[in-house]
């Protein structure tokens, strides 16, 4: 049977053979690691810093394009179905219509963009996996900005600065903490 994880991530190879099975079990246990990244939440504002992009962009690299963007599909759906898995326990379908909602609607798009990356072996070199995770963090910003821009009719600016600017400090430092877990795992796969 056919699996969508790659044998060339992660995940993939510390995991082979994956069956279809497997591969579920990965996209549920990955929605709900995400669904514990955004617990760790800090309101500053209209939209809360949070670990969802750190879990979102590791998730891709670990799974590969199609399963990591399966399992923040996943994750969006059970939040969206009323489970508290979104930033400070919210819930609803409705918080794809708040402020927020731009970075929840690109979650997917940034981990099939950063597993891309990781199944073509960015993963396995710490500047390029940095450079992988950091295009996936511009996916999630310009998707966050774009939405708070046309969602609270503030000009383009005015929105970086509240929906980019603040995040960009804290996404080096995850992005550098993300990065490093991919050539590390790599070198313990290889003992």
């Amino acid at each position: 049977m056919s699996t969508d994880v790659r044998a060339d991530t992660l995940m993939g190879a510390a995991l082979a053979p994956l069956d279809a099975t497997r591969s579920a079990g990965l996209v549920i246990v990955f929605s709900l690691f995400i669904a514990a990244c955004a617990q760790f939440s800090i309101q500053i504002g209209p939209v809360p810093i949070t670990g969802q992009s750190f879990a979102v962009l590791l998730t891709g690299a670990l799974l590969g394009s199609r399963l990591g963007a399966a399992a923040v599909i996943a994750y969006l759906v059970e939040g969206a179905l009323g489970l508290p898995f979104f930033a400070g326990g919210g819930a609803g379908i409705v918080r794809f219509f708040g402020p927020t909602g731009g970075y929840l609607v690109a979650f997917p798009a940034a981990a099939f963009i950063t597993g891309a990356f990781a199944e073509h072996g960015w993963d396995k070199r710490y500047p390029t996996a940095v450079a992988a995770m950091a295009i996936g963090s511009v996916v999630i910003l310009l998707g966050g900005w774009a939405w708070f821009t046309i969602l609270t009719n503030t000009p383009p600016v005015a929105a970086f600065k509240i929906a980019v600017l603040p995040f960009l400090a804290g996404d080096v430092v995850k992005i550098a903490l993300a990065a490093a877990v991919l050539p590390t795992g790599w070198a313990l796969l290889k003992r």
